[in-house]
């Protein structure tokens, strides 16, 4: 069955008694969803931020796996489900796996929805566990788009992989993605005994990894490294533990978190929070002896530059705007640029005599920006 939590934060939650469902002889309960189990297995809703978007379907969802393929649910409140009638809204081929999460979501900058679905696909001897897209323009229908290109990252098996638009640029998408290292034993049967782990999930391990996309077929694998490792104790080091639940969410002014299962197949399994500030998912460093990052050729648009930046007290950030060539402009060379010193998510870059930035909009050109003990996290052009 599937079960309903809510938060104002996004840090306390509470499980109300919705009264929907009886279940074993009573309906003070938070269950959305029951006796139908192959939904409830991965039954994943999100919020349709399509413009015009019914009321009365708000919520959307995906759910099903092989047998049934893949169904749609709508909701005005995100509480009272309803089923959508006639076809999955994407048939089951063979070849298609569906288990685990299939995720969904209305993309602002394609303009269509999109779902992200689990599949294989087979390199050399081994069925990888991948991930393939389709698309939609009105949820009832999606259209597959193919599998999903990695680029020149060696394959792994990315079990769940959490794709969603970034609430701060909804034109990249973020995925803190399960990855699953089958055969990977760590514990001893005394020890999955000993935690009373299920005896089929101790035998392989798994962590989360960060992949992004800016729409079509691909996925961008930056960082090969964990984002999040299982940690001290041997209750995560089974099968699946270590999973990212789907989506970020802002829970202060500086700070998002994200919730990952814990103690997968014991009795002591539960989510925990992880926060990071906005955007912090990497940033430009450099230490004490400083360096320097050159943009690829942009466009301006805006007629001010954000920065989200941390310093040491003995580091700083510096900013030149320069040609696509490389040859700075006048009035923004690094010598008339400010040394900013702190640590800000949205900071107003200023140069010497305030020079007007708007000057520079619908114009190509690069952005030097020269860190000492400095972590810039992003940037952004804004009016």
């Amino acid at each position: 069955m599937t079960c309903y939590a809510e938060s104002l934060d996004g840090i306390q939650w509470t499980r109300p008694d919705l009264g929907i469902y009886e279940v074993e002889g009573t309906r003070k309960n938070n269950v959305i969803l029951a006796h139908d189990p192959p939904f409830s297995h991965n039954f994943t809703p999100f919020i349709d931020t399509r413009p015009g978007a019914d009321a009365s379907e708000r919520f959307k969802a995906i759910a099903g796996y092989s047998k049934t393929g893949l169904v749609g649910f709508v909701s005005a409140d995100g509480v009272h489900w309803k089923k959508l009638a006639g076809d999955p809204v994407l048939p089951a081929p063979n070849e298609f796996a569906l288990d685990s999460q299939n995720i969904a979501f209305w993309s602002a900058s394609e303009n269509q929805y999109v779902l992200y679905y689990r599949t294989w696909k087979k390199i050399g001897k081994t069925n990888f566990r991948w991930t393939s897209r389709a698309v939609s323009s009105d949820f009832r229908h999606f259209t597959p788009a193919g599998e999903m290109d990695f680029g020149d990252a060696p394959p792994q098996h990315l079990y769940t992989n959490q794709t969603s638009a970034y609430f701060r640029a909804p034109h990249i998408y973020i995925g803190i993605c399960a990855r699953f290292m089958p055969g990977r034993q760590v514990l001893t049967e005394e020890q999955a005994k000993a935690i009373e782990v299920n005896p089929n999930y101790f035998k392989d391990c798994s962590d989360a990894v960060l992949i992004t996309s800016r729409g079509n077929n691909r996925y961008t694998r930056t960082f090969l490294e964990a984002f999040v490792r299982p940690g001290l104790g041997i209750q995560n080091w089974v099968s699946r533990s270590n999973y990212p639940a789907l989506n970020l969410m802002q829970t202060g002014p500086s700070t998002m978190s994200f919730l990952v299962n814990r103690n997968y197949g014991q009795p002591t399994a539960y989510l925990r929070r992880y926060e990071l500030r906005l955007d912090g998912f990497a940033s430009a460093h450099a230490g004490f002896a400083g360096g320097d990052l050159i943009t690829k050729p942009l466009v301006m648009d805006g007629s001010r530059l954000e920065l989200n930046y941390s310093t040491s007290a003995a580091g700083s950030v510096k900013v030149e705007i320069q040609e696509p060539s490389g040859a700075p402009l006048n009035a923004f060379v690094l010598a008339n640029s400010r040394e900013l010193i702190g640590d800000e998510i949205q900071h107003i870059y200023q140069w010497k005599g305030s020079p007007d930035l708007a000057s520079l909009r619908g114009k190509p050109l690069r952005l030097r920006f020269e860190l000492k003990d400095a972590d810039l996290y992003s940037f952004r052009f804004s009016a």
